[in-house]
């Protein structure tokens, strides 16, 4: 009698629960059409969970050890069931694995019990969140009460009746919550999109060890340019929000939320399910919401405009693209992806940009360059260096490509410094003079991919006429958009961020440092330079060369809290508690630092906006020359 209700319960839940991912899934192809291999991704998903997905869990060693015991118990104990308990396989190997599965499903719902009813992390959202617990404990006790008379270390006798019906009642608010829930938006919702979101992933290149942070083209000859509502979004980009597991690592990450701004990375993503699912409002969010905004006012539907009725135009334009919320997302949602193509919608479609944005973007198209400068001025910082340029040679070793520091006297200190250093070494260098434009980032950013487009087509159109091995900028973003963003557009080139230049000359003995640096240094991790390539190793092998002993803030590497200058955020300037920079100058403050080391042009100029006192800030070429006496 108990054998065949249990069998029948688990077979209704998953049922239940099929009927509920079928109309889940139905949501999701409202989006528009993403081609992706099926087969393929599916067969690679166990992989990029186990490895990718987990390496990314493991910067939490507590929640890492816990997701391996129930996540692993749980899948275990399901499989093992429908053999022992729906197909009435009574091995006794069997059954004694579902009792570890079981045992190692209860060890770790202790320990999510533990963090989440305990004193969890104000980042973690509640009311649904708080009942799961309870659920895959009673999971897990149920069926371990139903499956120990299988293993003969207790009689059905021995529970009784009342006993049984215990079990029973438990293992059904068990099958409820993983089961039921799992297709009709419980919290273990994020289990069964997570699994297909690994697996249909919009950026595959990101598994297997490999980055892909580059921006997608836009089809400039679309019906509409942008997202304007949840089913502008690719279906498979919708599927990614369903799997948010609402853990809050994004919010603790980002830097807008953290200077009081009204972005928060979770709450966006809640946002865009709340449309995807809807017509519905916010009104169930139970986690920490936009600053300065209260949860009850978000409504949305996949047809209705996002902006601005689901989510607050200042709320994308807040953004400063650092990628912190997608490198610390244990699901891998790609947040600042969707902040983009919505912006694309105000900035193409309706011309909303915030702030500057709008005269911003139109001295851009006027005069190649974000700041409306006299084109024939790019060239002034460099007047009295005698640098070649390509017109006049036609090839070179190394490109110097100066970027929009051209125009911007601090800047143009690091740029100075980076040609006397290349000198000193004897390195064979060119730039392209008055022929240099914008390299289109900011335009990018702020959502204008046509005026990016057409600065891309142009420059590459400029650098394909030369001859050279490889370029070299002091800027980060520029680095970015030349050797990752460039490709789709034809163009193709090395590019070197000169960190990783100068750590080559001195590894090669062709910079030989004399002058030792007294102060007490750490550096700034760009995050153009850091989580969009990679590069957190150079710009240390530099200071390492220079006989500095690096102190690291708290925040560093590949995790550096972000300066708030990408991503068009001075432009469009949100206002908020605090400013980012600030934010970033105590966590220098905090560890004693005399000086600050940095190695992009826009750091340096956010951080010494900071009012005195701070450290110093000096990029690393300028240790480098001052230590070179150049």
């Amino acid at each position: 009698m108990t054998q065949w209700v249990l069998a029948v319960l688990v077979l209704a839940a998953l049922f239940l629960g099929l009927l509920g991912a079928l109309r889940r899934a139905a949501l999701w192809r409202r989006g528009r059409p993403a081609p992706v291999p099926l087969l393929r991704g599916l067969l690679a998903m166990p992989r990029r969970f186990l490895v990718d997905l987990h390496h990314v869990v493991a910067r939490d060693r507590y929640m890492a050890n816990t997701h391996v015991a129930v996540a692993g118990g749980f899948v275990a104990s399901l499989i093992l069931i429908l053999l022992v308990h729906v197909a009435g396989l009574d091995r006794r190997w069997l059954v004694w694995l579902l009792l570890l599965a079981l045992s190692a499903m209860f060890v770790g719902a202790l320990f999510v019990a533990r963090r989440r009813l305990g004193d969890r992390p104000s980042r973690l959202s509640s009311g649904p969140w708080d009942r799961l617990p309870k659920s895959l404990l009673a999971f897990a006790v149920g069926f371990l009460m139903l499956t120990l008379p299988a293993a003969g270390i207790l009689s059905a006798e021995t529970w009784g009746w009342l006993g049984l019906g215990v079990a029973l009642l438990l293992a059904t608010w068990g099958l409820a919550e993983t089961l039921f829930g799992m297709g009709w938006a419980g919290p273990m919702k994020h289990a069964f999109a997570g699994a297909l979101h690994l697996a249909f992933h919009p950026r595959p290149a990101r598994f297997g060890g490999g980055r892909s942070t580059d921006l997608l083209p836009l089809d400039l000859e679309a019906p509409k340019l942008g997202v304007e509502t949840p089913q502008d979004f690719a279906w498979n980009r919708l599927l990614g929000f369903d799997a948010c597991v609402q853990c809050g690592r994004c919010e603790a990450a980002c830097p807008a939320y953290a200077a009081g701004q009204p972005l928060n990375p979770k709450k966006l993503v809640q946002d865009l399910v709340v449309g995807l699912s809807g017509p519905g409002s916010d009104s169930g969010y139970a986690g920490n919401h936009h600053p300065g905004r209260s949860t009850g006012q978000a409504s949305g539907a996949p047809a209705n405009a996002i902006v601005p009725q689901l989510i607050a135009a200042e709320t994308l334009w807040a953004c400063t693209t650092c990628r912190s919320c997608v490198y610390e997302c244990p699901m891998m949602i790609e947040h600042v992806d969707a902040v983009v193509e919505m912006r694309r919608f105000l900035t193409l479609e309706k011309g909303q940009t915030a702030g500057k944005g709008p005269q911003v973007l139109e001295q851009l198209r006027a005069t190649d360059n974000p700041n409306g400068n006299d084109p024939t001025a790019r060239t002034h910082w460099a007047a009295d260096l005698n640098i070649p340029t390509l017109a006049a040679q036609q090839s070179t070793d190394l490109l110097l490509w100066a970027g929009d520091g051209a125009f911007d006297l601090r800047s143009q200190r690091t740029l100075r410094a980076l040609v006397k250093v290349l000198r000193k070494a004897d390195v064979d260098f060119a730039y392209l003079g008055t022929e240099e434009l914008d390299c289109g980032d900011v335009a990018r950013r702020l959502g204008d991919e046509a005026t990016f487009a057409d600065l891309a087509r142009r420059n590459i159109a400029t650098l394909s006429k030369y001859g050279f091995r490889r370029i070299v900028t002091t800027d980060p973003h520029a680095l970015h958009s030349l050797r990752n963003e460039y490709p789709a557009f034809g163009g193709r080139f090395n590019v070197i961020h000169h960190s990783a230049l100068l750590a080559e000359l001195l590894q090669q003995g062709r910079l030989l440092p004399k002058k030792p640096i007294q102060e007490r240094v750490t550096y700034h991790d760009p995050c153009y330079l850091g989580r969009y390539n990679g590069e957190t190793e150079a710009p240390r092998t530099v200071l390492e060369m220079l006989g500095v002993a690096t102190q690291e803030m708290e925040r560093h590497g590949l995790r550096s809290r972000c300066c708030g200058g990408g991503g068009g955020a001075p432009v469009t300037d949100i206002p908020g508690e605090r400013r980012i920079p600030d934010i970033r100058m105590e966590d220098a403050r905090a560890i004693g630092a005399g000086l600050v080391a940095v190695a992009c042009p826009n750091c340096a100029v956010m951080l010494e906006g900071v009012v005195q006192p701070r450290p110093e800030v000096r990029d690393l070429v300028e240790l480098l020359a001052d230590s070179l006496g150049v």
